[in-house]
């Protein structure tokens, strides 16, 4: 019995692109709801910190 296995590099490729994207939305739409300049620290760590 042969196990085959494929791998669609393309279709991974763009899956990552994908949630890139969505990841780049949330916070835009976190920064847009709120209306802050600085909602997390990785935001602006030293502007957090003042």
């Amino acid at each position: 019995m042969a196990l085959r296995i494929n791998y669609n590099l393309a279709a991974s490729a763009a899956q990552r692109g994908l949630a890139a994207s969505q990841d780049s939305y949330a916070k835009q739409a976190e920064h847009l709801s709120s209306g802050l300049r600085i909602n997390r620290a990785s935001d602006d760590a030293a502007g957090l910190a003042v």
